[in-house]
């Protein structure tokens, strides 16, 4: 049988490397289709891209993850590559990507940019909030992963099409792993070299709100895929914060058989029932996980 293999690039204002992205994409994969998704360019972005051969999307949702939403849903492969059009990323293994995905060695295949990279590839602190997320992924899914936010991906069908990405910016790579890792899909990832952008073009990327959001949606996801271990955790915590406070309550009946510190011991109360009650939510929710979990495999089975 022959394999669709579809080539998808997000741009937003990538006049000046976009040629070159599918030129190179063409010359390696020359039996992809590629794709376009034009993210309110204000440059001559679908024009050009067109030219090239591209097939152009638009996706009037400003933020990268709506173009992922948009990549996902309107394009049908059997293996799914997406690549930024900003030309910095080295495509000439991505042939051996494809294997990877073609022998199901992996469901997804990442462009691993961090052993081999310019000096002015990165800011620091995008380096930085890299190994930070990194870091945090790592522990919370027993993972072993090098690149998180890697914008170069080789995807297999079925991941593509049993995802639901909700992001709606740059943090949607950061999303795409967490679920991969929560729903068991297989990871590898695979050096490639990363260059600097050229003369001319310019990133889009915003350090602080970017971080921001790529924290927040780990946050989120920690919570609503690893509920058990939020809520424990946070009741753990509300329980040392209630011993702390009422030992001192404690300590003053067993000597004075009076409290004269109400409010500390209303506070230390409170603070237990919490405890109590965010314990308990955590044994529900991860009950509940578990329920969908089965939903989420049968589905996937039976579709």
């Amino acid at each position: 049988m022959d394999i669709k293999i579809a080539a998808m690039i997000p741009c937003y204002n990538e006049e000046l490397t976009i040629t070159k992205v599918i030129t190179d994409m063409r010359k390696q994969v020359p039996e992809a289709k590629i794709y376009v998704f034009d993210n309110n360019s204000t440059d001559g972005t679908t024009q050009v891209a067109k030219s090239a051969g591209a097939v152009v999307f638009k996706e009037k949702r400003q933020g990268k993850g709506y173009v992922v939403q948009s990549m996902f849903n309107k394009v049908d492969a059997d293996i799914c590559i997406i690549v930024d059009g900003d030309d910095t990323y080295d495509l000439t293994k991505v042939d051996q990507m494809i294997s990877m995905i073609k022998n199901e060695e992996a469901d997804l295949v990442v462009g691993n940019r961090l052993e081999s990279y310019l000096s002015k590839s990165f800011r620091p602190l995008h380096t930085f909030g890299n190994k930070l997320v990194r870091f945090l992924i790592n522990k919370l899914f027993h993972a072993h992963l090098r690149d998180i936010m890697s914008g170069f991906r080789v995807m297999s069908r079925e991941f593509v099409k049993n995802i639901n990405i909700t992001s709606s910016g740059f943090e949607v790579e950061t999303e795409m792993t967490i679920k991969a890792l929560k729903f068991g899909y297989l990871i590898k990832e695979f050096d490639i070299a990363y260059g600097e952008r050229p003369e001319g073009s310019y990133s889009k990327l915003n350090t602080f709100r970017d971080g921001v959001l790529v924290l927040k949606t780990i946050f989120m996801i920690f919570k609503d895929y690893r509920p058990f271990l939020f809520f424990s955790t946070t009741s753990f915590i509300l329980f040392f914060i209630s011993l702390l406070s009422g030992s001192v309550v404690i300590e003053e009946f067993i000597k004075t058989r009076y409290i004269r510190h109400v409010p500390l011991a209303i506070f230390a109360s409170g603070t237990m029932i919490l405890s109590i009650i965010s314990f308990i939510t955590g044994i529900i929710l991860d009950s509940v996980n578990r329920r969908f979990d089965e939903l989420y495999n049968f589905l996937k089975i039976n579709r």
